[in-house]
């Protein structure tokens, strides 16, 4: 479809990406939907514990914030801009390189606290973020697998630890539910961006058995992808807010 100056309406390049430019691009980066979505596991593996301590589940949130929300968002950017911002590089690797920096040093500080375990646990954490999202060795870790394992079962392992210490059975199998979600948010976006970014047209329709036929367009292929999404993202911060609250009595 083509506009009235004859050329194709350019699509956004995801569906929570407002107007481009200043400020705006800076919450293109940080996927909003997506980063409060994996803050939503860390909810759950702090909620699976069976004491939740605010203080340490507010510092693992930041953590995360940090590492998942702009420094991993960051340096995907800084990979062939995908979002089309127009961040300087110099600037958006900085401010990435900065935050990943101040994941570190919470980690590191909640090490006293919780014990040498939660060190192995930032050292995968760093590994996974710079691994998948600046695609080191070739690329071969930037697959869904890893990006399950790293933004589904990886917060909620390591919430739960930051709370217990330790590694119960409770949170593999809550490590596994996140790992199926995020493996099931990685096939719908990974489509989603393919129709946004890379398809130029869509044709063909849809034939039921009483004859009547619907055509097929990109708004009515990303409709129930992106709806999907929306619909995941809030509800899995719901559910870790809910194990939270029962976990602290309320």
């Amino acid at each position: 479809m083509v506009d009235e100056t004859g050329r194709r309406p350019v699509e956004a390049p995801a569906w929570y990406a407002g107007k481009a430019g200043g400020w705006r691009d800076w919450v293109r980066v940080l996927h909003p939907p997506y980063t409060a979505w994996h803050l939503g596991y860390v909810l759950v593996g702090a909620g699976l514990a069976p004491a939740v301590s605010v203080r340490r589940l507010l510092a693992t949130l930041l953590a995360f914030g940090l590492a998942v929300g702009i420094a991993a968002h960051g340096f995907d950017e800084l990979r062939g801009r995908p979002l089309r911002t127009a961040i300087p590089s110099r600037l958006l690797g900085a401010v990435s390189a900065v935050a990943l920096a101040g994941a570190i040093a919470l980690g590191v500080a909640g090490i006293r606290r919780v014990g040498w375990g939660l060190g192995g646990f930032v050292a995968a954490g760093v590994i996974l973020v710079l691994a998948y999202n600046l695609e080191l060795l070739g690329g071969r870790l930037h697959t869904g697998a890893v990006f399950a394992l790293g933004w589904g079962a990886f917060p909620v392992l390591t919430a739960y630890y930051a709370q217990t210490g330790t590694v119960r059975l409770a949170a593999v199998v809550g490590a596994a539910f996140a790992y199926g979600l995020s493996a099931a948010q990685r096939a719908l976006s990974a489509e989603a961006r393919d129709l946004r970014r890379r398809v130029s047209e869509v044709d063909g329709c849809k034939h039921y058995l009483d004859g009547s036929r619907v055509a097929l367009t990109r708004r009515s292929l990303l409709a129930p992808i992106e709806k999907a999404l929306m619909a995941l993202s809030w509800s899995t911060c719901a559910l870790g807010v809910a194990l939270v609250l029962a976990r602290t009595g309320h």
